[in-house]
């Protein structure tokens, strides 16, 4: 594994918020014919972008939106606000644009690893793309207009994932998590805000977006989030070669023969015993050397994607039966096991 392919950090996000002129914040919107109104008008920016496909939220499975949400291509507001909304997704899904959420428009670019700078450029290409044929709220003082103050200015949220096992196990998380809140940065779970963190996976990102460029947000985020990657590799070097070798190495083995042994698993349990799994990979136990392929299953085997695996709707225990089969031969694979 190179310098940063060590697992800690897992994925970049950038989102930016937007609101049209002329229109009432989504909370506010006249009824249905008027959201519609703003879908209409949203989506024809998109025409001369041929590879985003357009989801209507009401017209959309359950299950299908779900899927859609464990992906974080789109939010649990969004969700909730399902006759209103819509989400326009590009085909590799690195990219997505949730429509009449909290905002008129989240735009958001999602990339492996600690990739910020791509993921801003990328995103900001689409945004100006939109915004030349859609005009958006603006202020020569306030910045970009948005529905919470908290997104006023440059309407920019970057965040970083990172799996943080050896902070989490030596309990230095939650020193490392006030110092990050006074820098005026925060840490949240895996589903952003509300959200608990779930197989030592945390999310650090910027709270102030008014005062602020771009450019220097981008930057403190990205240095955070290469310190956090410095302290977590010198923790693992000591629970590698430290006192307690024995018993974190015994916890890491014990977890890859339950997961690669079980005849059910439930969304929970793949969780923690995946986490412990990858730490063992990173720390040398286990022969895994993609440790992503670890994130990515763990993904692929949440509970409604496991339906579109599927193809039907599957019942929690058949689910459960699914997970378990599916993942001891696809753990068994990458750990060159027969």
């Amino acid at each position: 594994m190179s310098e940063l392919d060590d697992g800690t950090l897992v994925s970049t996000r950038i989102r930016l918020a937007r609101n049209l002129e002329g229109y009432p914040f989504p909370a506010h919107l006249k009824g249905e014919k008027q959201a519609k109104e703003i879908i209409r008008l949203i989506s024809s920016g998109f025409n001369r972008l041929d590879d985003f496909v357009l989801y209507y939220m009401d017209g959309i499975s359950e299950w299908e939106a779900n899927a859609l949400k464990e992906n974080h291509l789109i939010s649990p507001a969004l969700m909730e606000r399902r006759r209103l909304s819509a989400a326009l997704i590009n085909e590799d899904r690195s990219v997505s644009v949730m429509i009449n959420e909290e905002d008129h428009l989240r735009e958001q670019c999602i990339l492996g690893g600690l990739r910020l700078d791509a993921a801003y450029r990328k995103i900001s290409a689409i945004d100006g793309k939109i915004g030349r044929s859609i005009k958006f709220a603006y202020d020569e003082q306030l910045g970009y207009l948005t529905a919470c103050p908290t997104n006023l200015g440059t309407g920019l949220r970057a965040s970083v994932m990172l799996f943080l096992p050896a902070l989490t196990i030596n309990g230095s998380i939650r020193e490392v998590v006030r110092s990050i809140s006074r820098l005026g940065l925060t840490v949240r779970g895996v589903y952003g805000e509300g959200s608990e963190a779930e197989g030592y996976m945390y999310q650090v990102s910027n709270e102030v977006t008014l005062g602020v460029s771009e450019d220097e947000i981008i930057s403190q985020v990205d240095e955070v989030a290469r310190k956090l990657r410095s302290l977590e590799s010198a923790e693992r070097q000591r629970l590698k070669s430290g006192k307690s070798r024995l018993e974190v190495m015994d916890k890491c083995m014990r977890a890859y023969g339950v997961i690669t042994n079980c005849a059910v698993l439930s969304s929970g349990e793949l969780i923690a015993l995946a986490a412990d799994v990858k730490l063992g990979a990173c720390l040398g136990f286990i022969p895994i050397r993609e440790v992503s392929a670890i994130d990515e299953l763990v993904m692929r085997m949440r509970p409604y994607n496991i339906n579109l695996s599927a193809g039907r709707d599957l019942s929690p225990g058949e689910r459960d039966v699914y997970r378990a089969e599916f993942v001891s031969s696809y753990i068994k694979k990458i750990a060159g096991a027969r």
